[in-house]
């Protein structure tokens, strides 16, 4: 039996620029790529329609098709990865796994229950830093610690990226000599992994160089259509993070301190594991949350009497996206104005973002609610009026999503800004003396 090397694919869906497939190809005589659909993953998701499997599937799709002209295959999996390496290590002679990390908790803990599985069959596991420039303890400070605020930690990030000499882009593999000869199978249905097709449009791979340059100027105005829209790419890999940090160098600084924010959640979530359920910083903890289940559903439909908040979470419900600044608006507007759980506002991002990657998710949200790493001060409570006027002050926003504003149709507020403003503070600081 031919001796093979398997490439895992996860969150790097791509053929170019991808580091444990470049070594995979290069080390090895004959590779096989898989990928799993992983149920202790898709078990997890409320809806059936969820567009984010039907953007994995139909990437993986993608991939398979290319593969598939060098007469090798992309084999595509559904169950419990450990069980899937049980059947394929059965069903081949396997040499060695090459994967990219993951910095999960979750994903930690399954790579580890796979190298073991295999290390006891002599089969080797490597795998590779793909998902962000820096990863782990890369970026510490002089004294040896892993930074907890993100100035610092930015500084130290760009000057190291100089001294490494910027990013290095790895040639496309999809005509590499090294794919296993293998007879292709059929790709498994959307609905046969038991998921249906979203109305949820994803927006494409678009680097807009205008778009990028004018980030800094525009990038706070919700009406208008300059955001880059790559959170999903960068989440499951159809692009590099080493390719938007090359375009990010050359066009935007602002454009690359989003990218650096996103490996400063990384590394925190990695070496901080206890922020997935708790708050980074224990003390918060105590807050006494008021959970009002009422408030939290009018929260969730967009039904607040805000009208921004109301437009952020339509528009959420509706495509899947809220641009950033109205991230934020709501996220104050749950955990402060009323005194709900970041814990509710961070799994109903959870669900209904694309992009929705959980470092990030959990240090916006974190963010947001004063309980996390470099967060806002308890006391800073965003005023949903004053950013709305700031913002969107010709209501071009608010009306695409809350066309009854300004009618007999549209809600009162649930709660009274000035009153919510100071009793969020006084909870705060009771719960924190």
């Amino acid at each position: 039996m031919q001796k093979i090397s398997i490439f895992w694919f996860r969150r790097d869906l791509r053929l170019y620029d991808n580091t444990g497939l470049y070594y995979a190809l290069n080390d090895s005589d004959a590779v096989l790529p898989i990928f799993i659909f992983d149920t202790e993953i898709l078990d997890k998701l409320e809806h059936q329609s969820d567009a984010r499997v039907q953007f994995i599937h139909d990437r993986i799709s993608k991939i398979k098709e290319t593969i598939n002209q060098t007469g090798s295959d992309l084999r595509v999996y559904l169950g419990k990865p450990l069980d899937v390496y049980k059947k394929l290590i059965s069903e081949f002679e396997v040499q060695s796994v090459y994967t990219n990390r993951d910095y999960e908790p979750y994903a930690i803990n399954r790579d580890k229950e796979i190298e073991n599985l295999l290390s006891s069959h002599g089969i080797g596991f490597y795998s590779f830093k793909d998902h962000v420039i820096f990863e782990k303890e890369e970026i510490i400070s002089d004294s040896g610690n892993v930074y907890k605020v993100y100035t610092p930690y930015s500084r130290k990030w760009k000057a190291k990226l100089d001294e490494i000499g910027g990013v290095q882009i790895l040639e496309d593999v999809s005509s590499h000599p090294n794919w296993l000869n293998i007879d292709a199978r059929e790709m498994p249905k959307l609905e046969s992994i038991g998921f249906q097709p979203s109305e949820i449009q994803v927006p494409p791979i678009q680097f807009n160089t205008d778009l990028i340059k004018n980030y800094e100027a525009k990038r706070n105005f919700p009406s208008l259509n300059n955001t880059s829209r790559l959170g999903i790419h960068l989440r499951f890999g159809t692009i590099s993070i080493r390719e938007a940090v090359a375009q990010a160098l050359k066009l935007s600084e602002t454009w690359l301190n989003e990218l650096v924010w996103r490996e400063f959640y990384i590394q925190i979530l990695y070496n901080f594991p206890h922020v997935v359920k708790n708050a980074f910083k224990p003390q918060y903890d105590t807050i006494p949350w008021s959970n009002d289940e009422e408030h939290f559903r009018q929260w969730c439909n967009g039904t607040t009497g805000y009208p921004l908040v109301d437009a952020g979470m339509r528009e959420l419900n509706t495509t899947g996206f809220m641009h950033n600044r109205v991230r934020m608006v709501v996220a104050s507007f749950l955990t402060k104005h009323l005194l709900i759980d970041w814990r509710w506002g961070e799994a109903y991002f959870a669900s209904k973002l694309l992009d929705f990657e959980l470092a990030s998710n959990n240090g916006g949200w974190q963010w947001a609610a004063g309980t996390g790493t470099d967060a806002q001060p308890y006391f800073r409570v965003f005023n949903p009026q004053s950013q709305l006027e700031k913002f969107d002050k010709d209501l071009s926003y608010v009306k695409k999503w809350v066309p009854e504003y300004g009618t007999d149709l549209y809600p009162n507020p649930i709660v009274e800004h000035k009153y919510a403003r100071q009793r969020a503070i006084d909870t705060y600081k009771t719960a924190l003396t």
